[in-house]
């Protein structure tokens, strides 16, 4: 990667004002969010997922609901990253959260096609308009450091309140790690499993659409999924690892017979209605992830 930022030529993150010629950069980083969600929508096979082909376990939603409620994020992205720039307060990040979900709901009728991947890679977006603003390179380690430094003791204590949503009962009823906890602690399994698998399956030669069901199929192997929890129980979750790891022995998505076994997984999680949505979420943040750690960033040294 080619990266002219030189870290610490600027006031620290504690003083930092908008720099009109931020703004190209963090219109990138937001928008490589909007992609990397086309990107997770347009794989398939994809194990009980939404993609192009068909609706996976879902029967309230399609490609079509997907591609409303992308539309309607296209700014949020972007907004995110330059509260991120700003040095926002979690509470502030929260808020843009939260106006990005009711357009989504809007554009999709009500039906929650992006939540997760809102907040996951709303974070994602707020530690790289961060690392903008501090001149650091915009890498995934600094993306990481920063996401902790910047938000993790607040996303701690968010982690610990009660809220209503699916995943966050099941988080709490079974003794999981539900995204708020996995976002406190710098996305563990994003930054140490999912990513690295990506980068490793691109740079082995398989084309884009295998590395990213390697990927995908990465997380479903090891993520504390509540969505599928909240579908189907404990049991669930140990099914679909075990589907997930089984793939992983025969080969990954490097085998030959790699998408026929993807089909079949794909079937029987479709027949118990088991939809992996926060793997699908971590898929998402590593695309996200290529895109901008690939990207040639100008200099945008101070004059």
């Amino acid at each position: 990667m080619t990266v002219a930022h030189r870290p610490l030529l600027v006031p620290t993150r504690s003083a930092y004002t908008s720099d009109l010629r931020d703004a190209p950069c963090l219109a990138h980083i937001g928008r490589s969010a909007v992609l990397a969600l086309h990107d997770e929508l347009a794989l398939a096979p994809k194990p009980g997922l939404v993609s192009f082909v068909d609706t996976g376990s879902h029967r309230d939603m399609d490609a079509r609901t997907f591609m409303r409620s992308l539309f309607a994020l296209r700014h949020a992205f972007p907004a995110l990253a330059n509260l991120g720039a700003k040095g926002a307060s979690l509470p502030a990040l929260e808020s843009e959260g939260i106006r990005a979900e009711a357009q989504m709901l809007r554009a999709t009728g009500g039906i929650n096609t992006h939540r997760g991947a809102i907040f996951t890679l709303g974070m994602l977006c707020a530690a790289a308009g961060r690392c903008l603003a501090d001149r650091l390179p915009l890498d995934a380690a600094n993306v990481r450091r920063v996401l902790i430094e910047s938000w993790g003791r607040q996303l701690a204590c968010r982690a610990a309140r009660n809220t209503s949503s699916h995943g966050s009962h099941a988080a709490r009823r079974f003794g999981l790690r539900g995204a708020s906890l996995e976002a406190a602690d710098g996305l563990p399994v994003l930054f140490e499993i999912v990513w690295p698998s990506l980068r490793a399956a691109l740079a082995q030669g398989l084309p884009p659409e295998r590395a990213r069901l390697q990927a995908l199929l990465e997380a479903m192997a090891v993520l504390d999924d509540t969505n599928l929890v909240h579908r189907g129980g404990l049991q669930a979750l140990y099914d679909v690892r075990a589907g997930a790891r089984a793939f992983l022995r025969a080969g990954g998505a490097a085998a030959p017979d790699a998408l026929d076994l993807a089909w079949t997984l794909h079937r029987e999680l479709v027949a118990r209605h088991l939809s992996p949505g926060g793997s699908a979420d971590l898929l998402a943040a590593a695309c996200w992830l290529q895109r901008v750690t690939s990207a040639r960033w100008p200099d945008r040294r101070p004059s």
